[in-house]
């Protein structure tokens, strides 16, 4: 069952969800995002990579609007770390079309370095099709 967060005007900002059939979470962020939707939503997140024992994020960024460069220190220092201590292992990330949104998810990837394998995307079907390749390789 999916789970939706809200922000304080009522507006779902993230929709989380395990997909049994691809054994992935899939997370579908929505509109402009702050600081603390984006951690708190990112730490929602990690109790689904957590209860499902899940390697595999599609985080979908398609819908996203303006930057959000303001929580890329944390999601590199404190989100991945603890990610990663959940088991994930593969991330794909699907960026948003929007300049301001994907320059964040390009700080983001710098960020990372080779802690997680991390791809980005702007085409929903190579994004999984990358990580039902991982997965494969890992059988």
């Amino acid at each position: 069952m999916p789970t939706e967060l809200q922000n304080g005007f009522g507006d779902t900002y993230l929709i989380i969800e395990y997909d049994a059939v691809n054994h992935w979470v899939y997370n579908n962020w929505l509109g402009t995002q702050t600081y603390l939707q984006v951690t708190s939503g990112a730490d929602a997140c990690l109790n689904y990579l957590r209860d499902y024992k899940c390697p595999y994020l599609l985080n979908d960024n398609r819908h996203v609007i303006g930057a959000w460069d303001f929580a890329v220190d944390w999601v590199v220092s404190s989100w991945v770390p603890r990610a990663i201590e959940h088991g994930l292992t593969h991330m794909a990330h699907l960026f948003s079309p929007e300049g301001l949104a994907t320059a964040s998810a390009e700080f983001m990837y710098d960020g990372i370095g080779q802690d997680l394998q991390m791809r980005m995307f702007s085409d929903y079907e190579e994004a999984r099709m990358w990580l039902t390749q991982s997965q494969e390789r890992k059988v």
